[in-house]
């Protein structure tokens, strides 16, 4: 097994365990991202339904312009607070956070530290 399947499978072991706790509900979504090499995306949605509530990423138009590079630290920010007024709009305030399996470091904290200064709830 080469170590970039390894990786990824330790990854989707924590991805589950994960998703047997974390819920979205109508009252209260479920924030998810997934981070690629050169992007970042993020959603907030209603498991109930099973529909997304709202979505922002590094690769949507209004964004690129801020942001030279999708894949860093400054484009996780921008992501954040994107979600978060998006979410605002919708009055969308406390949701519940879904790390999707990722260490909870770097980018992945960059966008919740961002979405929570700009007004979510998690």
């Amino acid at each position: 097994m080469k170590a970039t399947e390894l990786k990824i499978k330790r990854r989707m072991r924590r991805k589950h365990v994960i998703r047997d706790r974390v819920v979205g509900t109508g009252e209260r979504p479920r924030l998810t991202i997934f981070r690629s090499i050169k992007n970042l995306y993020a959603q907030i949605i209603d498991d109930e339904k099973g529909v997304t509530l709202c979505e922002a990423s590094s690769r949507s138009k209004d964004l690129q312009k801020g942001i030279p590079s999708g894949g860093n630290i400054a484009a996780a920010k921008a992501v954040g607070v994107a979600l978060a007024e998006r979410a605002k709009a919708k009055s969308i305030d406390k949701v519940c956070f879904d790390r999707n399996g990722y260490r909870y470091h770097g980018r992945v904290k960059a966008l919740a530290d961002a979405a929570r200064e700009a007004g979510l709830k998690f």
